[in-house]
């Protein structure tokens, strides 16, 4: 059993297709069949059904995948391992950040990062809170950076910066109280947001259940957000990176609701190996945010 006879295998049971898969592979079909055979005829099993010009992954097959997608795994990062001798000439980082994060915050820091390291590749992926942690944890990604709590033995988590969020709405309001909280219209990211937990956590300190709000809509992202609450449709809790232009031009208002400053958390796994590139970039913005 080889590698390359793994990936092959990978690549047709993910696409559950020969012909696509040798295509993205970059080998021909006839090496695609041939690597799927040996692989049955070495171990006496049946990886796929062949159904008319149509193959499914059999019991067998489902199984074997797993095994075969986490040994490519531990192989690519043996050999990101080794690269990493040419002193940050070659590799790639692979990262996960939340979406405020993402917009606002991480691109200087990898355009300063690319600048000193431009053989680096960086693979930079957006999730939520809960997502970019699952990424860190199943080592797709080294290193998360996020603005919810996480709360995850494997993962060793730290503050990074610092950001504010603000209550946001169309319209000036004097003062806000419980009762005016649960009547007002609220547009909201989803569960699993950093921002979301956030504000969620600010209520329950002030007594009021999350569940309790009149929620209109709950959207994807803080774009949609914000369209949304310059819309009139409703107020909402958003980074202050993200309103300052809407505060600035005077669509918006922040309203008087304190927050306490939100940490941005930098997110590893306490037992995978360190690369040097992802060291290279911590390194990098502790040095910019002195």
């Amino acid at each position: 059993m080889t590698l390359e006879q793994l990936r092959i295998f990978v690549g047709v049971a993910e696409r559950e297709h020969m012909t696509r898969a040798a295509e993205v592979l970059n080998v021909t079909q006839s090496a695609a069949s041939a690597a799927i055979a040996a692989l049955e005829a070495r171990h006496d099993v049946v990886l796929f059904h062949r159904i008319g010009r149509r193959i499914e992954l059999t019991e067998v097959g489902r199984v074997f995948l797993d095994e075969a997608r986490a040994v490519l795994g531990r192989a690519a990062s043996a050999e990101q391992a080794l690269s990493e001798f040419a002193g940050l000439k070659r590799g790639t980082l692979r990262l996960v950040a939340s979406q405020t994060i993402v917009g606002y915050w991480l691109p200087q820091h990898l355009a300063a990062f690319r600048l000193r390291y431009p053989q680096i590749a960086v693979d930079l992926a957006i999730a939520n809170t809960e997502q970019a942690a699952h990424s860190v944890t199943a080592g797709t990604a080294e290193l998360g950076f996020v603005e919810g709590t996480i709360d995850d033995g494997a993962i060793s988590h730290w503050p990074i910066a610092h950001d504010r969020l603000l209550l946001v709405g169309t319209d000036p309001v004097e003062r806000i109280d419980n009762e005016w909280l649960r009547s007002a219209r609220w547009i909201m990211r989803e569960p699993g947001s950093g921002t979301r937990s956030t504000f969620e956590e600010a209520l329950r300190i002030r007594g009021i259940d999350p569940e309790s709000l009149d929620i209109a809509l709950t959207l994807p992202s803080n774009e949609s957000v914000l369209t949304a609450v310059e819309a009139g449709g409703g107020v909402a809790v958003l980074s202050a990176l993200v309103v300052a232009r809407a505060l600035n031009n005077g669509v918006l208002h922040a309203l008087p609701f304190e927050f306490p400053a939100r940490p941005f958390f930098a997110l590893r796994h306490k037992e995978r190996y360190r690369s040097k590139p992802a060291d290279a970039l911590l390194d990098l913005i502790k040095e910019n945010t002195k």
